[in-house]
């Protein structure tokens, strides 16, 4: 098979963000000329792509951009459905998304994350755990640095891990891993996947490409994600805290051990883990699979994992006032991942639950709430979902900013209860993104503190 090339191709990006500006770097390296095309009509890089030859469509797309174009390259946030990419295919433009682009030009190997729930966590984990074995590794993806500003610098010995959403991944075709970790799968993304079986078969897309000499790594708990893993023809390696299973990683005593049918290997100490919500123990386990099967020693593992506080904005401990608890999960953007969040705790939880819906079912934390929860606060565009999904087990509030969502979840809470940022939804009616909100919340609970 020939090498991939761009060179003198009319190559469109669409979408300004981080994987469309890397995606546009990449491509003007290697020789393509380039338009990035933006419904904003502002960008972040706008200077920088500038600075690189980079022709920028600001403020709306143009047909001709797409049609005329001989490669079109969708950052993840770009709908593959839209008009202008519908119509480059029917003139038979080929479509890609940034993923798939930068993939095709990588030296290392590929580590991949996916699931609904956990990937972050799971990614940067296995980045430590395999720079702690010494191993020349990168973590990007979804999360950090986009896989096309990796490309430059990946080498034959480099291991890229990669966390990528059902977005990127439903927009591959070559994308191949060598290891390909499926954490869990449950309905998200709703406002954008035509349905449920659409999400999930775009997660199962990591799987398209491996080979007998590949390793699927498998959450033998999660029905889902076993049946979605039978078309993968890679080797399996499973992990499990409650499915017995003779071969794979689980939880024995105060241990994480390999296990090999009669054969234990200890990999880690329980006491090592340090992440708050005992869900995150799903996620240390994927990444010790892959730290074995990437040969990395118990000590690395052990090492890496004692030395991991988790994530800002997942399961994040912030503070205490006046002996109320203060937890930001604000990447908690699903109704999976808020149930999770709430179960971690068993009661005195107030949580603050809203933004806008992605789709779910919202009802599934009647359970959770129900003898855990002091009350909720209902945030965003949500909030009569909220109220209508779980009021009647529950006392719903509702707050029409976060400022007034932390004031009130603080007085519910006292006294010694757990105040509970878990949104089960996306963060754009009021915030950039995720982490933003994460920030924001943040920053009311230290305005709080200094109150008292």
């Amino acid at each position: 098979m020939s090498a991939f090339s761009v060179a003198g191709s009319r190559v469109t990006v669409a979408g300004a963000e981080r994987s469309g500006s890397a995606a546009a770097e990449l491509l003007v390296r290697r020789g393509a000329r380039v338009t990035v095309s933006d419904e904003r009509r502002d960008a972040g890089d706008a200077e920088r792509l500038r600075s690189l030859g980079v022709a920028l469509e600001l403020g709306g797309h143009h047909l001709e951009t797409f049609t005329e174009a001989d490669l079109v390259v969708l950052s993840p946030g770009v709908p593959p459905e839209q008009p202008v990419v519908a119509a480059a295919r029917a003139q038979g433009v080929p479509v890609i998304g940034e993923l798939e682009l930068a993939s095709r030009w990588l030296s290392g190997r590929v580590i991949a994350i996916t699931g609904t729930k956990g990937k972050s966590t799971t990614a940067v984990l296995t980045g430590r755990i395999l720079d702690a074995a010494g191993f020349s590794v990168t973590v990007g993806g979804n999360i950090g640095t986009p896989l096309s500003a990796q490309v430059e610098q990946s080498t034959p010995e480099a291991l890229h891990v990669v966390e990528t959403s059902s977005f990127q991944l439903e927009q591959t075709s070559t994308f191949h891993p060598w290891i390909a970790v499926l954490l869990n799968v449950s309905p998200d993304h709703l406002d954008r996947h035509p349905s449920f079986q659409a999400y999930a078969a775009a997660k199962a897309r990591i799987f398209d490409n491996q080979g007998s000499s590949d390793w699927a790594v498998i959450n033998a708990d999660d029905p889902m994600v076993t049946e979605l893993a039978g078309r993968a023809r890679a080797a399996k390696r499973l992990f499990a805290l409650a499915t017995p299973i003779v071969q794979g990683t689980v939880v024995e005593g105060e241990w994480i051990v390999a296990r090999d049918g009669a054969d234990r290997e200890p990999l880690l100490p329980l006491r090592s883990v340090h992440l708050l919500g005992p869900h995150l123990l799903y996620d240390v386990l994927a990444a010790t699979t892959v730290g074995a099967i990437a040969g990395a020693p118990s000590r690395a593992m052990t090492g890496a994992v004692d030395g991991f506080r988790g994530l800002e904005h997942a399961m994040e401990l912030v503070g205490e006032v006046d002996g109320v608890r203060f937890v930001n999960d604000s990447k908690a953007t699903n109704v999976a991942s808020a149930k999770s969040a709430i179960e971690s705790f068993e009661g005195n939880v107030v949580a603050i639950i809203g933004g806008r819906f992605k789709g779910g079912d919202l009802r599934l934390l009647r359970g959770p709430l129900e003898g855990r929860a002091r009350g909720v606060v209902a945030i965003g565009e949500a909030r009569p979902l909220v109220r209508e999904a779980v009021g009647d087990v529950v006392s719903v509030y509702e707050a029409s900013s976060l400022a007034d969502a932390v004031s009130a979840a603080f007085e519910l809470a006292r006294p010694a209860g757990v105040v509970l940022f878990a949104p089960a939804c996306a963060s754009f009616d009021m915030f950039r993104d995720y982490a933003d909100r994460g920030r924001r919340f943040k920053q009311e609970v230290a305005r709080l503190t200094r109150a008292q």
